[in-house]
């Protein structure tokens, strides 16, 4: 059978999500504790690929294995078994094809900012020292929507087929001492919510105007954009599939 692990996970220690030759990924750990408690070899399959640092407050990954176990109690095993910064909050029953990537309907991302020195969020946020225009910050990121190929803010070099993705939302709302950009679409490419974030940074430090900002999504071209911004400060905060991908909730 095939099952959807809910999981979220601090990406600090991690090389992010993916299998590494070299380095600890959030996969690996996953992969280990199931083969473990399962007593067999299993392999898990995830809705994205987060980069080194880079947190979740909700991810999906599937399995599929024989064995059969009792839900909650597994969820219970692998909790006590993980890493702290590794939980399990659910273990779901989906259709039999249910593919965690590929079902995916929407991705919602936050990139967290404050504006002074603040030793609660020195690894959880990016700091930027100088004033922002979050008004005309959220003006360029409004023209984000004029777009859908957005190869300009990709990684270069992947293996990725198209740069097309739906954007369904970009904003940058104040919430307490977090300055927090919020976007969701339906796919993103690698790098793409550093490299928007760290080139609407450079809008409201007034080093871009935002007929530039334009040009640089017009040109595909990712030298033209900004730096990316570090991946502490980003969590992928929600994966959202069809309601008949579930089979049960309980």
């Amino acid at each position: 059978m095939r099952y959807f692990i809910e999981l979220s996970y601090n990406g600090e220690k991690y090389h992010g999500w993916q299998n590494q030759p070299n380095a600890i990924s959030v996969q690996e750990v996953i992969e280990k504790a199931l083969s473990i408690l399962l007593r067999s070899n299993i392999a898990i399959v995830g809705a994205g690929r987060t980069d080194a640092g880079v947190h979740a407050k909700q991810m999906y990954a599937h399995f599929d294995t024989d064995v059969v176990f009792n839900r909650a109690e597994l969820t219970f095993k692998l909790n006590s078994f993980l890493p702290k910064d590794v939980a399990i909050q659910q273990i779901h029953t989906v259709k039999e094809d249910a593919h965690a990537r590929f079902d995916a309907t929407g991705r919602t991302y936050e990139y967290w900012i404050v504006s002074e020195k603040n030793p609660f969020y020195t690894q959880s946020a990016h700091t930027v020292y100088k004033k922002l225009d979050v008004d005309l910050m959220n003006k360029a990121a409004k023209k984000l929507f004029n777009y859908q190929d957005f190869k300009c803010f990709s990684k270069t070099h992947t293996d990725v087929k198209t740069y097309i993705c739906q954007l369904e939302k970009a904003v940058w709302e104040q919430k307490g001492e977090l300055l927090v950009f919020t976007i969701r679409a339906d796919r993103f490419l690698r790098n793409m919510v550093r490299a928007i974030v760290g080139t609407l940074l450079e809008v409201g430090l007034g080093k871009l105007s935002i007929e530039g900002f334009k040009e640089i999504i017009a040109s595909r071209d990712r030298n033209k954009a900004g730096t990316s911004v570090p991946g502490k400060a980003l969590y992928l905060t929600a994966v959202t599939y069809p309601a008949e991908t579930f089979t049960t909730h309980g």
